[in-house]
């Protein structure tokens, strides 16, 4: 095993949410991760994100200068990208050094194989959800997309924010949802003998599961509600929730 600390979380949404959840989140990236650890953000930590070529979102740079000083201090990071926020290319490695992917993607975190994914898509039985996914994540729509003014295209995305994100608030909507990735991981490592952790966001539900002998399920919950994260260590995984000094 090794000595490596890992720390997730995933949907802050920060752009959409009050500033206190933005606060808290800095507060987190500066006194938390230490050079060493991995800092693992899984999908939708910002309501929207796009990126250009040659344009940052303003609001998104205080979160980015935290997250540049956790990398200086020796902090690796990881970043997968949710339904509010996988249309990123080059920036993440280029200018912060940290990985980016789209979609899911496996590593090794704390000595824990592990399949790390957003979860949007996962087991979704919504014919309207599947189709959005499609849609938003076609090569035509990015490309399309990309010709809008940064001005005018966050103003459409800020305006239709909870049809493009998929994001309900109706309880029955996010049980059936968390019903659905349960049942996926639970699936997935059925039959992946060679998993030991599959790692999920995107329902708001914190969820720590063992599925069989030092094997888990892990849902570190929504940041936005009430400040949840995870951390694994050689030991395991754990659900904790940030306490603002």
């Amino acid at each position: 095993m090794t000595t490596e600390t890992v720390f997730v979380l995933s949907d802050a949404h920060l752009g959409g949410v009050p500033d206190a959840v933005a606060s808290a989140l800095h507060r987190f990236l500066d006194a938390v991760p230490r050079g060493g650890d991995h800092l693992v953000i899984n999908g939708d930590l910002f309501e929207f994100w796009f990126e250009y070529d040659r344009v940052i979102p303003r609001r998104a740079f205080p979160t980015l200068a935290r997250l540049a000083a956790a990398r200086e201090r020796g902090v690796r990071l990881t970043l997968t990208g949710g339904n509010h926020d996988r249309w990123g290319r080059g920036f993440w490695q280029r200018e912060l050094g940290a990985g980016f992917h789209p979609g899911p993607v496996e590593l090794t975190l704390a000595g824990w194989r592990s399949l790390v994914a957003h979860g949007d898509g996962l087991g979704e039985q919504h014919r309207g959800a599947r189709v959005l996914h499609a849609v938003t994540r076609h090569p035509l729509t990015v490309a399309a997309f990309r010709w809008i003014h940064p001005d005018l295209g966050h103003r459409l995305v800020e305006r239709f924010s909870g049809i493009l994100g998929g994001r309900s608030r109706d309880p029955q909507v996010l049980d059936r949802a968390a019903a659905a990735q349960d049942a996926w991981a639970r699936a997935t490592l059925a039959a992946r003998s060679d998993l030991d952790l599959v790692v999920l966001g995107h329902t708001h539900r914190p969820v720590l599961a063992a599925v069989g002998e030092r094997r888990w399920y892990l849902n570190a919950g929504a940041w936005m509600d009430g400040f949840r994260y995870a951390v694994i260590t050689e030991r395991g995984p754990e659900l904790r929730t940030y306490l603002p000094q």
